[in-house]
């Protein structure tokens, strides 16, 4: 896909409808706080009615909510390659999770260019606190070799299966946690050491600008959380679970995961408290969404009673809306008009161009994403044609979002597939497939299924590519 460019900074400074006056005179910080696994429908403000998470509802009732944010892919590590690049899953380098190496999964190149390595390269301070996933110790895509001047947390995804774990990683040193024993509850619950890191980041580089990206690993599985966390639903009807579907135990799997999420909550509003005691408040951006949707079944989790990708249709791993389509809530007081919403569709590799943007720093040629940094301030956003995924795990896939429409092709390990189509505004949840009464629609998305897949040596998908002929 093409960059569209259009003279955003002359919109900015004639102002537009319902926009705020925008200041430009210092260079801004940005905050980017990531969930793990975290569903379209699991926050107050996107119509979660089990779980609170009053600060994150503050935070859209301050801010924008975006009712089409999509992430990069239905599963970690690929969607926060698309994340860190710019680049949609058609062209990534990553676009799977894999292991690779002692401790790790595949990592980005040396070449890659981040979203952290260009803000660097502008004098911002980086840092990042959570989980990364794109390249273990010591390999290329270490994120001491992508741009960040400091990371806190796990390199591994699969170390992040324990929110207990032996060790972190700060930079390349592996940092002990005593107390910790490997079971499903210990003395230094990782999250609060990342909430922590990440508040001492701000104070620390609280005189020039800096980028902080803040990827913690809630709620993902195991069900892990202090005991204080699960107080608020202490009366909920409780089965325990016994490990039997991967990941730790836990003898109050509601709550813990409730608990999870009202935890993550507490840490946003606790960075928003100190951006504002600093006085930052007017030069911070703080964007906050999810890597994909919330899961069913595994690691004891209850999808279905907490309602966790709203009406959506499917779950993580899926192309389907509740894999994919995420909470994003973009606050920025004086800049961003608080209370307000926007259903411009944007995905993960647009937030690359959006802060570049934002920074008044140079795109790089090379991109997917469309800024939106007119939708921010409520503007006119640039007009796109569609979004784009592929994702060769969970039987292979592909899927596009034009306009109302939604095409998807599943099953593709087994050769090459039907594509589905769908009217999200008449059928947001997926079910009707109305192909063969839009053909014309119907030969667009496939067109440019077929335009925007590139082979991947490493995540081949043998529906597109003839893997095994």
């Amino acid at each position: 896909m093409k960059n569209i460019k259009i003279p955003c900074l002359a919109l900015l400074l004639v102002g537009c409808a319902g926009a705020p006056e925008v200041r430009r005179e210092k260079t801004p910080n940005i905050i980017f706080i990531l969930a793990d696994d975290l569903g379209y429908g699991e926050l107050g403000c996107y119509g979660q009615k089990k779980i609170l998470t009053p600060r994150l509802d503050k935070m859209a009732a301050e801010g924008l909510r975006f009712t089409n944010a999509y992430s990069g892919n239905a599963v970690c590590a690929p969607s926060r390659c698309s994340l860190m690049t710019g680049l949609h899953q058609g062209h990534a380098h990553v676009r799977d999770n894999r292991t690779y190496g002692v401790e790790g999964q595949t990592p980005l190149p040396a070449s890659t260019v981040t979203i952290a390595r260009l803000l660097q390269s502008a004098g911002y301070a980086t840092g990042a606190m959570g989980k990364w996933g794109l390249g273990g110790p010591g390999t290329e895509g270490d994120p001491n070799r992508q741009g960040f001047d400091l990371f806190y947390g796990f390199n591994c995804q699969g170390h992040a299966h324990n929110h207990y774990p032996f060790y972190l990683w700060k930079n390349d040193q592996r940092v002990a946690l005593p107390g910790n024993d490997g079971t499903w509850k210990g003395r230094q619950y990782s999250h609060d050491l990342f909430e922590k890191e990440a508040l001492d980041f701000i104070q620390a580089h609280q005189s020039r600008p800096f980028f902080l990206y803040v990827p913690f690993t809630v709620p993902h599985v195991a069900l892990q959380v202090p005991p204080d966390s699960m107080e608020p639903y202490k009366d909920w009807e409780e089965t325990p679970y016994w490990g039997d579907k991967g990941y730790l135990p836990h003898p109050r799997p509601r709550a813990a995961h409730a608990g999870m999420i009202s935890r993550m909550d507490r840490s946003v509003g606790r960075i928003l408290d100190l951006v504002a005691k600093l006085g930052l408040d007017e030069n911070t951006l703080v964007v906050f969404s999810s890597d994909n949707g919330s899961i069913d079944a595994a690691g004891g989790h209850d999808l279905a009673f907490f309602n966790g990708n709203g009406p959506l249709r499917g779950e993580k791993g899926q192309l389907y809306e509740g894999g994919i389509r995420v909470p994003f809530i973009a606050r920025w007081p004086g800049r961003i008009k608080a209370g307000t919403s926007s259903e411009v569709p944007i995905a993960f590799w647009d937030v690359l161009p959006t802060l570049c943007d934002v920074a008044k720093i140079a795109k790089p040629q090379r991109l997917d994403g469309v800024s939106f940094e007119a939708a921010l301030y409520g503007c006119p956003q640039p007009s796109r044609e569609f979004l784009y995924w592929e994702f060769p795990s969970y039987g292979g896939q592909q899927a596009v979002r034009m306009g109302r429409w939604k095409g998807i092709r599943t099953g593709l390990d087994k050769g090459p597939q039907a594509t589905q189509l769908y009217d999200l505004e008449a059928d947001p949840a997926e079910t009707k497939n109305v192909a063969s009464s839009n053909p014309q629609v119907l030969a667009r998305i496939e067109q440019i299924m077929s335009e925007n897949h590139t082979r991947s040596e490493l995540f081949p998908i043998k529906g597109l590519d003839g893997v095994g002929k």
